[in-house]
């Protein structure tokens, strides 16, 4: 085997295991699109659904260890890149503290690393929140642009209760190693300005960018859910990270 052929095995051997983690209310299913394409690239895919997130499950039996550590059961010795869309920041940015080493590379796909402490909506209260609580004004508001009437009735009809622990309950952070890991931000809803932009006037959930020391914002203009409104391009930009 010539030093080039060696070169190539060693690195195809080396690649990054892909680990997508989907946002509230969504299963494994929202990245089936993004997945196909990223294994049609030859990529090894893992799509999580999170524990209390599939279809009939009790979400008083879920805690964010337990999401945690199904991120953690993904990612295992690494290396490992890790997608994380939307409210699934909370957990992916626990189980980056506790694997610094297991994990190449983070895509947070209109979202960010939270701080320690950090909780979606501590007042929260009942079993969790649901998306028709928010449909309205995440319509109106414009994170659904770009969706066709298609995919916004799929969404609705296979969405599941978000339990209640994961939006209320902070995460516990004790490893600054995490904040070294290199990690790309891609702005959707918001452009990357705008995230720089709201995090210099203190919004609580992007304090965690202040935070990052290897952390780099890439614009996707679309809106909330790229998986489903730009899927090629989306896992373009997972691929060329991991």
């Amino acid at each position: 085997m010539t030093s080039t052929q060696t070169d190539q095995h060693s690195s195809e051997n080396d690649q990054a295991r892909i680990v997508l983690v989907p946002g509230f209310w969504l299963g494994a299913w929202a990245w089936d699109d993004v997945a196909e394409r990223l294994r049609a690239a030859g990529h090894e895919v893992v799509a999580l659904t999170l524990p209390g997130l599939e279809p009939g499950s009790d979400p008083s039996t879920v805690t964010v260890e337990s999401h945690v550590q199904a991120i953690l059961d993904a990612v295992g010795e690494g290396p490992a890149a890790l997608v994380s869309h939307s409210g699934s920041a909370f957990a992916a940015t626990a189980a980056i503290d506790r694997a610094p080493d297991a994990v190449r590379h983070v895509v947070w796909v209109d979202t960010c690393p939270v701080v320690d402490g950090a909780a979606m909506d501590a007042s929260l209260e009942g079993p969790g929140l649901a998306i028709d609580a928010v449909w309205d004004d995440e319509l109106e508001g414009g994170s659904m642009r770009d969706l066709t009437d298609e995919q916004l009735a799929t969404f609705r009809e296979r969405a599941v209760l978000e339990p209640a622990a994961i939006v209320r309950d902070p995460v516990a952070l004790h490893d600054d190693r995490r904040l070294d890991v290199p990690q790309t931000l891609v702005a959707t809803a918001f452009t990357g300005d705008e995230y720089r932009a709201y995090a210099e006037q203190g919004v609580p959930f992007l304090r965690g960018l202040g935070e990052q020391r290897a952390l780099t914002i890439v614009d996707l203009p679309t809106g909330h859910w790229p998986m489903w409104s730009k899927p090629a391009e989306l896992a373009a930009l997972i691929a060329e990270r991991a």
